[in-house]
């Protein structure tokens, strides 16, 4: 047995489990309910019950799949196509009209998009709410933990309603904002580059101005368009005066989906751990017409396309121009797209409405991966020692790509300017020039060189909380503290003031002397 499997298995002993523990969970949509899913499957894989919370409305969820999962599905008054309609509207801002409008209109869109979101949000925790029947049951259901992602409020508002302790799982929040003022964690902006900041962890004087600003411009973002609103919300639910963020602090354990192997070194707090790569796991064989595929590419190997789940159609333009640079590509492209069929859709080159991404990332003749930088693919290839060609789109992707490129395992391409000989040349560097794979083999060697697994290390703190009834020992002081104590801010001013005084008595007494000695020296000439 390995000796990783060995200690897991003494970690587990030692430890102990929860024997039938009840697990409650409010997801959030699309990719990020894909990585929660890895941790509540394992959860039921131990015997664990989990209950999730699921509201009429969302994509991605179905509850008459087969699931190990229960369902309380939540009814609400937004159709499922409504839902999609909401988020195409968001994706087609960051994909077209983000780079063609000016500063004070592209403002102006993300304010309207947010409270779109903000309002479909609050119809769906009031579904909840409303439902008194539904809450009655959560409450006679005595659930040990709630399990969130902090990316959309509510989860921890129902386990607050509830009585219950709550973890959350989380990639980042705009600027960091909830991890810091929520969550206590420290981000000194000269070092610690803001979300959406396309910065590193080395930045010059311009560029750490720049991070002090966007720190700024995205707290301003949440406390004036996003948290004020929730904040009077939170207070008459509760029938208490409270805010969100306060709410969102009572997290006892924060579950972040990235690793050492991808972040920048940087300050980190007791209660927050990482799980970056959760998901990923040993390539499994493929279906069979899609090896023989990628057997027939002989030594130059194939190369693994997917701008995710979300891009599922691109322009007739945008389309023939990635068409026509891989089709100039010595080796054999897999290409995930729904779309119309391009035109210049090269003979090397095959289309799927789905791959299984994981596997191919795994299997030996892949030689590079083209992403759009989502958490998830940037971890399988991480994972899999795979270099990146990115091309980020909205949200964390451009950081996400910063981060590869800084760790030399990445090539970055603009979207809304790519041309076809941009791709070719991209490619062409990150299989040719050895120090891409060398980098992303490290980056691998870090990833797998852990005493224990991601999977295993997020399922351990939820057990964690539910067998302590919380992990309060690991929260900070900090969420004790105002702003203004926090920063030492109100010691500095009892400093500068002891300061200010000797140095006005020092003054009073130094011109005292000198009149008293003038007096005297006047006497005597007199």
């Amino acid at each position: 047995m390995a000796g990783k499997e060995v200690a897991v298995l003494w970690l587990l002993a030692v430890l102990g489990s929860v024997s039938g523990g009840k697990v409650l969970v409010w997801p959030v949509d699309n990719s990020h309910w894909l990585n929660m899913e890895y941790v509540l499957k394992e959860l039921v894989a131990r015997g664990h019950e989990v209950t999730v919370l699921l509201p009429s409305c969302f994509l991605i969820l179905n509850a008459t799949d087969h699931s190990p999962f229960r369902f309380e599905v939540v009814e609400v008054p937004i159709s499922k196509k409504e839902m999609a309609a909401t988020l195409d509207e968001s994706f087609y801002f960051w994909f077209y009209e983000e780079r063609e409008l000016p500063l004070w209109k592209r403002i102006y869109r993300v304010i309207q998009l947010l409270s779109k979101l903000e309002a479909v949000t609050k119809t769906i925790c009031d579904g909840v709410l409303r439902d008194k029947m539904l809450m009655e049951r959560l409450k006679a259901s005595a659930f040990d933990v709630l399990v969130a992602d902090p990316l959309v409020p509510s989860g921890e508002l129902f386990a607050e309603m509830l009585g219950i302790p709550f973890v959350y799982t989380i990639r980042f929040s705009l600027g960091n904002t909830v991890e810091r003022l929520c969550g206590g964690l420290p981000a000194p902006p000269s070092y610690v580059p803001a979300i959406l900041s396309r910065l590193t962890d080395k930045m010059s004087f311009t560029e750490r101005l720049y991070n002090i600003i966007s720190y700024f411009l995205q707290d301003l973002t949440y406390h004036h368009l996003f948290w004020r609103n929730w904040d009077q919300y939170y207070s008459e639910v509760l029938g208490r005066p409270t805010t969100l963020c306060e709410t969102m602090g009572k997290a006892e354990i924060w579950l972040i989906r990235t690793y050492w192997d991808f972040e920048f070194p940087r300050p980190f707090l007791p209660n927050f751990e990482f799980v970056g790569g959760l998901h990923c796991q040993p390539a499994k064989p493929l279906p069979k017409e899609m090896e023989e595929f990628v057997q027939s590419s002989g030594e130059h190997g194939v190369v693994v396309f997917s701008l995710g789940s979300m891009v599922y159609n691109l322009t007739d333009e945008k389309s023939n121009v990635i068409a026509r640079a891989l089709s100039q590509l010595p080796q054999k492209v897999l290409w995930r797209y729904k779309g119309k069929k391009p035109e210049a859709l090269g003979s090397n080159t095959r289309t799927y409405d789905w791959i299984p991404q994981n596997d191919l990332l795994g299997h030996p003749l892949t030689k590079a991966f083209i992403t759009h930088g989502g958490t998830n693919g940037i971890y399988e290839a991480i994972y899999h020692g795979i270099p990146l060609v990115g091309i980020p789109m909205f949200a964390d992707q451009h950081d996400n790509i910063a981060h590869m490129r800084a760790k030399g395992a990445a090539v970055e391409l603009d979207f809304g300017t790519l041309k076809t000989e941009d791709l070719v040349d991209a490619v062409n560097t990150v299989i040719n020039n050895s120090s891409y794979k060398e980098n992303a083999l490290r980056l691998s060697k870090i990833h797998h060189d852990q005493p224990i697994t991601p999977l295993d290390r997020a399922v351990f703190w939820i057990e964690f909380v539910m067998r302590h009834k919380g992990a309060k020992h690991l929260r900070p002081a900090a969420h004790h503290l105002t702003w203004y104590q926090y920063h030492c801010l109100d010691v500095l001013a009892f400093l500068f003031t002891c300061a200010a005084i000797a140095v006005f008595i020092l003054v009073k007494c130094c011109l005292f002397c000198c009149r008293k000695r003038g007096r005297i020296a006047k006497r005597k000439k007199e």
